[in-house]
């Protein structure tokens, strides 16, 4: 994981005119939706919410990152909607007349602030450490959007906990392979992480958490890792579609590591056994994450899915 995506993972991104109305950009409005719902998502988490639930006419804006496949789950999908600029301030959000924003407990106060005090309903999300917590947050936005969002939450929701048995089917009786995320700054992700959470779904023991006794995001534990059982590391790259990653794609992952102390002393770096990650599914934390858990237990756990 490189600076920029670990820091996208871990934060909201900031933002400061009111000007004029710019309405939408290919967002009819369909039969029987009210146009007075126009709503502004500010977060890649609400984007791929409202991607999923929303009417296209309810979409005013997406976020900065929304047409970014590097860290978006729905960059194709976002590429009809306008979205907010870099660093949008609050007069940015407003110029697409909103009624609803959508924001994150990570995203800055005062822009929030300027938003509610120029008399626009917010709604800010806080949950998102599991899948269940994913699931919280649509149906909540769900209700919020009408009867018509609320059946399409049914209908995903529906869907993840139909591939996650799958899934969970598919990994029945076999042993965890032994993994670690190392980044290229020196943070690894142990307990109460997207990666604990990636780990616990797709047969994986997260050593950061089970000898290290990590937890959140912290500094790399020096040469003690060199101790640990390590059977894979598991990196950002590969195709951000989720595709098979190749061998050339896997060497091009580690090699930062190989230059890098203590990672280059590692027995599964110096031999490249990893597996990879999408950058976008480093910091997934919407429904879209059973797509990371779905991705990584294929890397891991190959012949159990070629039977299929």
């Amino acid at each position: 994981m490189n600076r920029k995506h670990f820091i996208a993972s871990l934060a909201g991104l900031a933002f400061s005119r009111v000007a004029e109305a710019v309405p939408a950009a290919n967002t009819p409005v369909a039969a029987g939706v009210s146009s007075a719902l126009r709503v502004v998502s500010q977060t890649v988490l609400s984007d791929e919410m409202l991607l999923a639930l929303a009417e296209p006419g309810q979409v005013a804006a997406l976020s900065q990152l929304s047409h970014d496949p590097e860290f978006s789950a729905v960059a194709g999908e976002a590429k009809p909607f306008r979205k907010l600029p870099v660093n949008a301030d609050a007069e940015a959000l407003l110029r697409h007349r909103p009624t609803l924003v959508l924001f994150a407990d990570y995203s800055r106060p005062e822009l929030i602030s300027r938003v509610r005090r120029a008399g626009v309903e917010v709604m800010i999300f806080d949950r998102y450490n599991s899948l269940e917590d994913s699931f919280f947050s649509l149906n909540r936005l769900a209700k919020r959007l009408g009867p018509a969002a609320e059946r399409r939450a049914a209908a995903v929701i529906a869907d993840c906990r139909t591939r996650l048995d799958t899934l969970q089917k598919c990994l029945k009786d076999i042993r965890p392979v032994l993994v670690f995320s190392p980044s290229t700054f020196d943070i690894i992700p142990g307990d109460k992480t997207n990666f604990q959470d990636y780990c616990d779904h797709a047969g994986a023991e997260n050593l950061a958490k089970t000898l290290g006794g990590l937890s959140g995001h912290v500094p790399t534990p020096g040469e003690k890792i060199l101790r640990w059982p390590v059977e894979k590391v598991v990196v950002i790259g590969g195709a951000a579609d989720g595709s098979p990653p190749s061998q050339e794609d896997i060497e091009r992952a580690l090699s930062p590591f190989l230059r890098m102390t203590p990672y280059r002393y590692l027995r599964a770096v110096r031999e490249n056994k990893a597996a990879l990650i999408p950058s976008w599914q480093s910091s997934c934390v919407s429904h879209h994450r059973v797509r990371c858990y779905e991705h990584l237990a294929h890397q891991l756990h190959p012949a159990p899915f070629a039977k299929k």
